[in-house]
């Protein structure tokens, strides 16, 4: 990925899991409340339309006959959310300070799993695909198309966590709530619906994944960083993230609106269910354009450092492996040289 083919072959596939870890770990931790921003602008562009199960505390007063599920479920009205800024006072002030990290626990799981699947999946395809072509210089597409693979092989992995994050996070519900959605979404509509969202998920994550990657590697080759540093990798990192962040907005209001209906009655059955596209129109009819890019400002704010975050740690943590095992390796010459 990010480092010489030398490098590449002096780190263990386990070796690169413990570096994408570490850095899912510190991105998790840090960009979840923005992450929870985010969603909850998102997810309100919705209540002057639909009936929600649940109450996160800011919804309008639509009922529609619905009762939310739970004692911690009730509803009330706060107004709505005008602003990042605004959203977290209200939140912190309405559900606390911990509502800030809701759905951090299943972000936590989906982060191990679905980071060591990604890097290491990208690093795999992309190497092979260098060893394999004997390329004196890498072509500038070729990241993109190892990130594209690599996403999609990791986002159809960890969706179903993510879906259920994604409700936790659009809402404030109870541990109890979430299983009752999660058994009332798979007996209404099947086991393969705890995949809902997948779509725009893909739609959005492949192309985030491939401007990433495509600027990332252009950062690198243009400024001579064929072992980056921890500084450049953060501040690349950060560019690149940001970059890919802003073009694929609206995939990621199109995920997050077919996310939270999760465990909703059945007051819109699936005959009402609408692809990405028609989606999007009715946003754009209903609120204009900047329906489209709802939550723009958390999710850059939260991708840019996380983004940051994520890559320097991992950089940082297969250059360290890479130090371990030279010095390793010279040390077991050394000691056989001596037996001789």
């Amino acid at each position: 990925m990010a480092n010489s083919n030398l490098l590449q072959t002096n780190i263990t596939p386990l070796q690169q899991m413990i570096s994408s870890c570490s850095g899912a770990l510190l991105t998790s931790v840090f960009v979840t409340p923005l992450d929870v921003v985010k969603t909850r602008l998102q997810a309100q562009q919705k209540t002057s339309k639909r009936c929600f199960l649940y109450c996160n505390g800011f919804v309008e007063e639509f009922c529609c006959g619905v009762h939310a599920v739970g004692p911690s479920s009730y509803w009330q009205r706060s107004g709505q959310l005008t602003g990042t800024l605004d959203a977290f006072a209200k939140i912190t002030r309405t559900e606390g300070v911990r509502s800030l990290w809701s759905g951090l626990p299943p972000t936590l799981v989906m982060a191990v799993p679905g980071t060591v699947a990604y890097y290491t999946m990208y690093d795999q395809i992309l190497y092979s695909m260098k060893a394999q072509c004997q390329w004196s210089k890498q072509p500038l597409w070729l990241p993109a198309v190892a990130g594209g693979f690599a996403r999609v092989f990791a986002a159809t992995l960890v969706s179903p966590i993510e879906l259920v994050r994604t409700k936790m996070q659009s809402q404030k519900i109870s541990y109890n709530e979430i299983s009752v959605a999660i058994r009332n979404q798979i007996s209404n509509q099947g086991l393969r619906s705890m995949w809902q969202g997948l779509g725009p998920t893909v739609l959005r994550d492949v192309p985030f994944s491939c401007i990433y990657w495509f600027h990332y590697e252009l950062l690198k080759e243009h400024f001579n960083q064929r072992d980056p540093t921890f500084w450049f990798s953060f501040t690349a990192g950060a560019i690149s993230g940001s970059i890919a962040a802003l073009m694929t907005v609206p995939f990621d209001v199109i995920k997050t609106h077919r996310q939270i209906e999760l465990g909703e009655a059945s007051t819109h059955s699936r005959s009402h269910s609408t692809s990405t596209y028609n989606l999007m129109k009715t946003l754009y009819q209903s609120n204009g354009y900047k329906s489209l890019f709802a939550g723009i400002v958390p999710r850059l704010t939260k991708v840019a450092p996380g983004c940051a975050i994520m890559i320097s740690s991992y950089e940082y943590g297969k250059q360290f492996f890479h130090n371990y095992n030279a010095t390793k390796s010279t040390n077991l010459s050394f000691s056989c040289l001596e037996k001789l």
